[in-house]
């Protein structure tokens, strides 16, 4: 199977959930002019970073978000791995990541697992507690939040259960792009598998931001990478590729998990 992916590199107004969701809307529009069959949006696309006002500018169950993806995902014919959201919810606000296939249906939300504590993450938001894995048009996929890439057991736990495809939203600093850059690379050879990474660009009032949102194979090798400014990244995967590599050299055939406690 084929598949053309566009990741949305979006500026993201620092605190305005109205301007986010149309500029999104705008840049979906064009990405979807291209007849991707995924388009991919960055972390906290809707608020950023303004930690501090989350109680008030946070989606409600992430309600208003899931309901604009429905409705660009039929309108398009296009699945979505919708980025994630400030996701306010009875016991707090979670950072969650939201799947709608192309039928408009919810096929997964995944809440960030780990938190950055450096930007202050753990004092206004909780910590998910659930796997990111979903099958998205028949292709056992997972999805991350930015931090969770610096946690191979965390991902080795989703591609050893058959992940053939990991999707990563992400505000990453444009200060340690050198990290971005191998984690993504790496995390594609280790697991044999595409990773498509989709950052933010520009600035909030504390972090300039990397871009340089990647697709990349499961040799390793850089599909598409974009610059640091608004972006629209498209390339296609043929995931008959990772099936010959998983054959090639059979990492997941030769693990022995007894010994990994």
């Amino acid at each position: 199977m084929i598949w053309k992916i566009a990741c949305i590199q979006l500026d993201i107004v620092f605190g305005s959930p109205v301007q986010n969701y149309q500029n999104a809307e705008e840049k979906i529009k064009q990405a979807a002019a291209e007849k991707p069959d995924v388009i991919v949006l960055p972390e906290l696309w809707t608020t950023g970073y303004d930690l501090s006002r989350l109680d008030e500018i946070a989606d409600s169950h992430a309600e208003v978000t899931l309901e604009l993806l429905k409705k660009w995902a039929k309108q398009y014919n296009v699945s979505f791995v919708g980025g994630s959201v400030a996701n306010k919810t009875d016991d707090g606000v979670l950072n969650t990541l939201l799947v709608v296939n192309s039928a408009g249906e919810v096929v997964k939300q995944y809440s960030k697992l780990h938190l950055f504590k450096l930007m202050d993450e753990h004092k206004f938001l909780l910590p998910g507690s659930s796997d990111g894995n979903f099958t998205l048009e028949n292709i056992p996929c997972a999805g991350f939040i930015c931090y969770d890439i610096r946690f191979p057991e965390w991902i080795r736990t989703h591609t050893a259960k058959g992940a053939e495809v990991l999707f990563i939203s992400a505000e990453w600093p444009l200060a340690r792009l050198a990290h971005w850059r191998a984690l993504l690379i790496t995390r594609a050879i280790e697991n044999q598998c595409f990773v498509v990474a989709c950052n933010r660009s520009g600035s909030d009032p504390n972090n300039e931001f990397a871009g340089h949102s990647m697709i990349i194979d499961p040799w390793g090798e850089i599909v598409a990478e974009a610059g640091t400014g608004e972006e629209i990244l498209t390339a296609s995967v043929d995931f008959s590729q990772s099936v010959d590599i998983r054959k090639q050299i059979p990492i997941f055939q030769d693990r022995r998990p007894e010994f990994y406690k």
